[in-house]
């Protein structure tokens, strides 16, 4: 089997010096900074931007409109969201098109870490240094250095270290 038909990097990717990138991963038009590892199954679409040294573990989905900046975890399983009402037609029953809505756009700060199968609904901002607990799911801003868990995730500590 060719190897380049286990990954899809399409040509409009920006990618920093030193990613690694796994098997089984499809990226097109995002941007990913230097140093950062991609796990397998991992799919990051237009217009997304992922910092440098991060860590985006397997199965994990980063849609349109998110912005992680550098030194962030993400492991398995994260699923990002960036529509908050979302439809597959129009009123009269034609298919969506990309005209026919808006992106919200959703910031994961700087040496934050997002737990295992975590869900992050748009339009949030997890702070700098924030944890996210494994399957929490994110409805709001997260604090810088908070720890939040459950659904919907909630403040239960300061993140020390």
């Amino acid at each position: 089997m060719d190897k380049h038909l286990l990954k899809r990097i399409a040509p409009d990717v920006r990618m920093g010096r030193g990613v690694k990138v796994q098997d089984f991963v499809n990226l097109y038009g995002c941007e990913i900074g230097d140093e950062t590892r991609i796990g397998p199954f991992v799919e990051i679409q237009k217009n997304a931007k992922v910092g440098s040294r991060c860590k985006i573990q397997s199965h994990t989905f980063i849609c349109e409109g998110v912005t992680i900046e550098d030194e962030v975890m993400v492991g398995h399983g994260v699923m990002f969201i960036n529509d908050s009402d979302p439809w597959a037609v129009n009123p009269d029953g034609s298919l969506k098109t990309d005209a026919d809505w808006t992106c919200i756009p959703t910031i994961v700060r700087r040496r934050a870490s997002i737990g295992s199968n975590a869900t992050v609904l748009c339009g949030v901002t997890i702070g700098e240094g924030a944890l996210i607990g494994a399957g929490a799911v994110v409805t709001r801003d997260v604090p810088a250095n908070a720890v939040v868990v459950g659904n919907p995730a909630r403040v239960i500590r300061k993140r020390i270290g």
